[in-house]
């Protein structure tokens, strides 16, 4: 999901003043979101209206194609785009309110930056760029900095699937190889993408290198490795199952999908997975995106969740991100 909106044109609009975070109360429970990213000011964002009911299809005889499907039917309250220069801030403050941990994504530097500003709340994550146009030599030297002097936990956002590349694929062994020596868990993205529209915005994305069981042959090169499916290999439920129960150190995350979708598809995706036996590895994420308010919204789709129990809800917003990231070993 990380390019997905970097394709939307707009403007940024004031966020809408309810959503002032407020200081966090000892009654709120802790929540770990396994899936933001480090950004800054995204000119590029509209309001949205999360979990739209359908996806559009499109005509190149018709002139120019829109990069994302997404239906517009309006909603209330939509979620606001951050003003100017207060995005970091903005999320930040939310963190706060709502007792969240976040693993941030992102440029070595600009994860620090979150850092800086709320170590407390920020767990940071960097990955390898492109493997088409990188130097391999220079990416691992920079993630052997990363995860062993500057104290980063987790290596993601792995996109290898907006490039048409499987995660088996012996060019990007080399860096899964070093975070299975240091104990580093990484972050893959796989399924969902595009927004319906791959075909107009993303020429290299391909719908097939999401496949969740591309992962096998990785997973047997590295069978210490720890691995977390973002997106949850959505839509491929039985090819993502039939992973998990084939490799218990196999964890995914729910982000992007949890609103990008429609609501009834993702409560099923999810209930499917855990009625499947495996509520012990979904995680929550919000893909975390120019929207400061996505993360409260995201969180209240689990906790009204009418088919998960209290057990089970917080198995998703904190237990196994924690056993996932070994926080309580790390404390």
């Amino acid at each position: 999901m990380r390019m997905i909106f970097a394709l939307l044109a707009g403007v940024t609009f004031a966020w809408a003043a309810s959503a002032t975070a407020q200081n966090t109360t000892p009654d709120v429970a802790p929540i770990i979101d396994v899936h933001m990213h480090a950004m800054d000011d995204a000119p590029w964002a509209t309001p949205i209206c999360p979990n739209q009911a359908r996806f559009e299809a499109s005509d190149p005889k018709n002139g120019p194609e829109a990069p994302f499907g997404w239906s517009k039917e309006e909603c209330s309250p939509k979620l606001y785009p951050a003003p100017k220069g207060q995005y970091m801030k903005m999320v930040l403050a939310e963190m706060e309110r709502l007792n969240v941990r976040g693993v941030v994504f992102g440029e070595p530097h600009a994860v620090k930056k979150w850092q800086a500003a709320a170590p407390a709340r920020v767990i940071p994550g960097t990955s390898f760029g492109q493997v088409g146009d990188s130097d391999p030599a220079k990416q691992l030297k920079m993630l052997e900095v990363a995860f062993g002097q500057d104290g980063f936990k987790v290596m993601g956002e792995i996109g290898l699937q907006y490039e048409g590349i499987s995660p088996s694929d012996m060019r990007v062994d080399q860096y899964f190889a070093l975070a299975e020596k240091l104990e580093i868990p990484v972050a893959i993205h796989m399924g969902t993408g595009g927004s319906g529209r791959a075909n107009v915005a993303m020429p290299t994305f391909r719908g097939s290198m999401g496949d969740p069981l591309l992962l096998e042959e990785l997973l047997a090169r590295h069978p210490k490795l720890r691995v977390q499916v973002m997106h949850a290999g959505y839509p491929m439920i039985d090819n993502m199952l039939t992973l998990l129960q084939a490799n218990s150190h196999v964890y995914v995350d729910i982000a992007g999908l949890i609103w990008s979708y429609p609501r009834k598809e993702v409560n099923r995706y999810i209930e499917h997975m855990v009625d499947a036996g495996f509520g012990d590895r979904v995680m929550y994420g919000t893909d975390q995106l120019a929207w400061p308010g996505l993360m409260a919204y995201s969180i209240g789709l689990i906790q009204n969740a009418d088919y998960l129990s209290q057990d089970q809800k917080r198995d998703i917003l904190y237990n196994n991100a924690a056993r996932f990231l070994r926080l309580d070993a790390a404390k």
